[in-house]
């Protein structure tokens, strides 16, 4: 069960929860081509993205794999009630960005918001890297901003999440 938290007013409402999402070879992050994808590691961005989390009263799942079946089970359990649904997904799919119609599809599938993260600016690289099979099921796409794309990419979800929440209020 979500923890829940007080409002201002006090009333009880659950706490929002985030699947992230790394995809293959961000595990070498801070070692690999560190001109185009930083010295931070990918501990260290998760680190920070807790924290921004903690701060904005959200809870964050997170995994890293180079597999891509392990991603899309990863997504399917994201919409389980049974086991720790989640409200929103944050995803680097990295070089599955430009090949995976099975990792698009599960995305589209789970019928979740979710934001597209890439550390370097994809348009501004190689040619193949500037279509994205993912970008056209998910709400947003930041990229370009090194570690701080994750950070963005988490602010702009949990405020269409909000958002979305607000409206089916109305």
């Amino acid at each position: 069960m979500k923890d829940q938290l007080q409002t201002e007013v006090g009333e009880s409402v659950a706490k929002v929860s985030i699947l992230v999402l790394h995809g293959p070879n961000l595990n070498l992050l801070g070692r690999r081509e560190p001109d185009t994808y930083g010295h931070m590691t990918l501990p260290e961005i998760d680190e920070r993205l807790q924290a921004l989390a903690a701060q904005l009263g959200a809870e964050l799942q997170t995994l890293q794999s180079n597999s891509e079946g392990a991603l899309i089970d990863a997504l399917h359990a994201a919409m389980d009630p049974a086991g720790a649904p989640v409200d929103g997904v944050l995803i680097n799919p990295g070089g599955y960005t430009h090949t995976s119609v099975a990792l698009r599809d599960a995305i589209a599938g789970i019928g979740l918001p979710a934001v597209e993260v890439h550390l370097s600016n994809v348009h501004a690289r190689e040619e193949f890297r500037h279509r994205s099979l993912i970008a056209p099921v998910c709400v947003g796409q930041i990229s370009g901003f090194g570690w701080r794309s994750y950070e963005l990419g988490l602010r702009g979800l949990l405020d269409t999440i909000a958002d979305r929440a607000a409206s089916s209020l109305l």
